[in-house]
C-alpha cells in the first residue's frame, strides 16, 4: 500500500475514525516510514558511498554540501562517534550523498569522486579532508587549492581539471540533489535519514543514539 503525503496527512487527522473502524493509526505511520525508507534508498544516478554492512539493522543517509559550516562540524564532533559506535561495529550502514548548495561545494564533491572512483573508505577519507580544509579551499581560491589537494591524493594537474571540468559527472550530482529535493524534500544540510525517518539540521550523537538504540533492539 503506497501512501501519498496527502493521504497520509489526511490519515493522522482522522486517526479517530480509524479507531472506529478499528484500524490502529499506528499501521498507517509504519506503512509511511517504510515508503519513506524505500524512497531513500532507491537507486540514484551516482554509486553510493557507503560505510558498513549492507545487512545492518540500521542505515543512515546524509545529504550534504561541502561547503556548509554546519556539515563540517557534525563531520568533525559527531560523525567519528556514530563510526566508532555504530559503523565499525556492524551495527549501522552509513550512506553519504552529495547536495551541493553552491558551485564550489559541487567542485568538492566532484573532486572526491575522482579522486576515490568506486572506493568508499577513500572517499569519506577525501571528504573528511575536504570538510576539514573547508575554510582553505571555499574562501580562498578554490581552483588552486582543490588541485593542491587533488595532486597531495595523487592526481595530476591534467586529471584533476579535466575531473572539474566533467559535465557528465556534473549531470549526475544535480540529477541525485533534484531527486532528493522533489521526492524527499530534502532543502537543507545537512539533512539525515534513519531507516527513513529524517532529522533535519545538526545534531548531536546523544540524539542520534536515541533514534539508532530502539531500532537496534526491534
Amino acid at each position: 500500500m503506497i501512501i501519498t503525503r496527502r493521504a497520509f496527512t489526511t490519515m493522522l487527522s482522522l486517526t479517530g475514525l480509524a479507531a472506529i473502524a478499528g484500524l490502529s493509526p499506528l499501521r498507517f505511520i509504519s506503512e509511511a516510514m517504510a515508503q519513506a525508507a524505500a524512497d531513500v534508498a532507491k537507486p540514484v544516478s551516482l554509486p553510493d558511498m557507503a560505510l558498513g554492512p549492507k545487512d545492518a539493522a540500521v542505515t543512515i543517509t546524509e545529504f550534504a554540501s561541502m561547503t556548509c559550516p554546519h556539515c563540517a562540524a557534525f563531520n568533525e564532533q559527531v560523525f567519528p562517534k556514530i563510526k566508532s559506535e555504530y559503523i565499525d561495529t556492524g551495527k549501522v550502514r552509513y550512506i553519504f550523498r552529495e547536495f551541493p548548495l553552491d558551485i564550489k561545494a559541487a567542485a568538492g564533491s566532484m573532486l572526491s569522486r575522482c579522486i576515490a572512483k568506486d572506493d568508499a573508505a577513500k572517499y569519506f577519507a577525501v571528504t573528511d579532508m575536504l570538510f576539514r580544509q573547508q575554510n582553505d579551499w571555499v574562501v580562498k581560491n578554490t581552483t588552486e587549492t582543490l588541485t593542491r589537494i587533488g595532486k597531495q591524493a595523487g592526481l595530476t594537474q591534467q586529471q584533476v581539471e579535466a575531473c572539474l571540468k566533467d559535465q557528465a559527472l556534473l549531470d549526475k550530482i544535480a540529477a541525485d540533489q533534484k531527486y532528493a529535493s522533489d521526492v524527499l524534500k530534502v532543502d537543507s544540510t545537512p539533512t539525515f535519514f534513519i531507516n527513513g525517518e529524517k532529522i533535519k539540521g545538526e545534531a548531536s550523537f546523544e540524539e542520534f543514539a536515541k533514534k539508532i538504540n530502539p531500532l537496534l533492539k526491534s
